[in-house]
Formats: structure tokens, C-alpha cells, sequence
């Protein structure tokens, strides 16, 4: 049976942010994942490689998980970026919290969420620099993943005598019972914390990976308000799960999943314009 639980939503200032470059390829049906650099204002295009969608990140770059609600429902998108939930910092699974979407609307994940009010911006970096790497969970480092769940819609109520409905959402500060439900980020922090037998495996596996591959950096805390609201899932499961991997422009070259470019050969001109210098 699912269960209530106490979620995050973007203010309206936060989530209606415009994108001001031409839109690249958009993954998912449900919510539509987009990656936004933030250096640059641009929407990231998206290659299409066995299966995997991939996008190419340039390290220093901050960046943005865009998220678009495309039906008429609201959606809760439990967010994972390097195999590590965005707002509570656990390894990720699909049964804990997330960000809730209001109908059709858009909002930008900036980053680690660190308090209702602040986040630490999400930005490429090498591998052994990620904030997955350096908290001892490196194995999943180079993928965003977003789980989708719709909202179970309450069945209307029959009888002579009515009773007023508890509320699906709730603005302003939170009640007792959601606050218990909601993970503090300084609770997540020492969930997440290594043993030192797991930081040492962790400095093995990273020794034997190629250092050039990318990660996503714990930055700067930035401005970034949100408050709680209840969602009940309409199943157990996701309605759909999104991914997008990343890397470096140069690893994805060499991996093939960004083509080569065709370079066709030259072929002679028996009349060129004019009698060059000898070299």
C-alpha cells in the first residue's frame, strides 16, 4: 500500500525559469530530463549509443537537471545523479524522496540539496572529485536518473455525512508528522560517510579508472527555496524511469558514441586559380 511521505517542491519563483537557447532532444514520456550548463545557458544535445542516451560535459562547468511534467497530474521524480538521491544524499533508490511537479510545470535542479533554502551546485569534474567518489560510492559515477511516480487520486466520498478531506499539499512551515518523515540534510551527511575498509576499497577501484572520466562535484552553496508537500504514490513502482549518462567530450569521441566526423578526399583541380609560390 503506498504510503505518504513528506516531499520537496520548487517555489514558483525557482521553477519557472525559461530556457534561452533552442531546445535539444528531451528524454522521457512522463518528465521530460533535459541537462542544462549553466556557464554557458545552453541546453546540452543528446546522443543516441546502444541503447543509452549520452550528453558531453565539459569539466568546471556547472550545470542543471531540467525537469518538465508533460501530463495533467502531478509526478514526484525521485532524483539520482551519480547513483546518489539529489536531496537527501543516500545511495539512490526509487522508494525515497524527491521533487514534486504541479502539471506541465518546469523546474531546475541546480544541485545537492543542503536545507529548504540552499543547495550545492551540481558541476563536471574529474572522477576521484565527485562528490559519489568521495563519500565511497564511485560505482555508479556518470549517469542522472530520475524515478517517476504519478499521484494516487483520492475516491470521492459517498454518505449523508461529509468529511473535509486532509490537505494533498501544504505551504509554509510543516507539520510535526512531516518533519519526522523528511531526512535532514545533516542526517543524510552522516548516513552517507564511508567506513574506512569502504574508503580504502573506494581508492583501489579508483586507481584502476581512468581518471580522465567525469563526475558531478559537490560546489558552492547557492539560493535555492523549496518547500514540503505531501504525495501519495499511485503504486509501489515508478511510471518510468529516465537516464542520461554523461562524459567528456574526448572519452565520448573515442568511445564512439559521438561520431567522427567524415573527412572526404581531396581530389585534383586540373585548372586552379592562380600559379603558387614554390615552397
Amino acid at each position: 500500500m503506498p504510503t505518504r511521505r513528506a516531499l520537496l517542491t520548487l517555489l514558483a519563483a525557482a521553477a519557472t525559469s525559461a530556457c534561452t537557447s533552442p531546445p535539444a532532444v528531451a528524454v522521457g514520456s512522463l518528465v521530460d530530463v533535459q541537462v542544462v550548463d549553466r556557464s554557458r545557458g545552453e541546453t546540452l544535445p543528446t546522443w543516441r549509443h546502444r541503447g543509452d542516451t549520452w550528453i558531453a560535459g565539459r569539466p568546471g562547468d556547472r550545470y542543471a537537471v531540467r525537469l518538465t511534467n508533460r501530463s495533467a497530474g502531478r509526478v514526484l521524480v525521485v532524483l539520482s545523479v551519480d547513483g546518489v538521491n539529489a536531496v537527501s544524499g543516500e545511495s539512490a533508490a526509487v522508494g525515497q524522496t524527491g521533487y514534486v511537479l504541479d502539471a506541465y510545470q518546469t523546474a531546475e535542479i541546480t544541485g545537492w540539496r543542503k536545507s529548504y533554502s540552499e543547495a550545492a551546485a551540481f558541476y563536471f569534474t574529474a572522477l576521484p572529485d565527485s562528490y559519489a567518489a568521495r563519500t565511497g560510492r564511485p560505482d555508479n559515477v556518470g549517469v542522472i536518473g530520475a524515478a517517476v511516480f504519478r499521484e494516487r487520486v483520492p475516491e470521492p466520498a459517498f454518505g449523508n455525512s461529509l468529511q473535509p478531506a486532509a490537505p494533498v499539499a501544504k505551504s509554509g512551515a510543516a507539520s510535526g508528522r512531516m518533519q519526522a518523515e523528511a531526512q535532514s540534510p545533516s542526517a543524510a551527511s552522516a548516513d552517507a560517510a564511508p567506513s574506512e575498509s569502504e574508503a580504502r576499497r573506494s581508492r583501489s577501484e579508483l586507481a584502476r579508472r581512468d581518471e580522465k572520466k567525469l563526475g558531478t562535484g559537490h560546489g558552492e552553496r547557492e539560493y535555492s527555496p523549496t518547500t514540503q508537500t505531501r504525495f501519495e504514490r499511485a503504486s509501489s513502482q515508478p511510471a518510468e524511469i529516465v537516464q542520461v549518462r554523461y562524459d567528456s567530450w574526448q572519452n565520448l569521441l573515442a568511445s564512439g558514441v559521438i561520431p567522427r566526423p567524415r573527412t572526404l578526399p581531396r581530389t585534383p583541380d586540373a585548372f586552379p586559380s592562380f600559379v603558387p609560390d614554390p615552397g
